[in-house]
């Protein structure tokens, strides 16, 4: 029987709190900050430098992508000496 009433008072304390946050909120002039201002630039241009940074890694430093060693490798002659 105590059970649900406590459960009722604390679910009601919690959303009039949260009513409160939200009315100081609304209240307050919303000023943009850095993130608002250049946060999708410099998401954009980090994207773009470490694509063009991959791009120029793959095709420049020559590197032979997936190609199967077998038939070329041999083995080299043995040295007793």
């Amino acid at each position: 029987i105590m059970f649900p009433l406590v459960r009722n008072v604390l679910s009601s304390i919690r959303i009039r709190s949260i009513q409160q946050i939200r009315t100081r909120q609304n209240h307050s002039k919303y000023s943009p900050d850095f993130h608002d201002k250049y946060g999708n630039i410099l998401l954009a241009g980090g994207t773009a430098f470490c694509l063009v940074a991959w791009v120029l890694i793959a095709t420049q430093i020559g590197i032979e992508w997936n190609l199967s060693p077998v038939g070329r490798v041999t083995p080299k002659e043995w040295n007793d000496d």
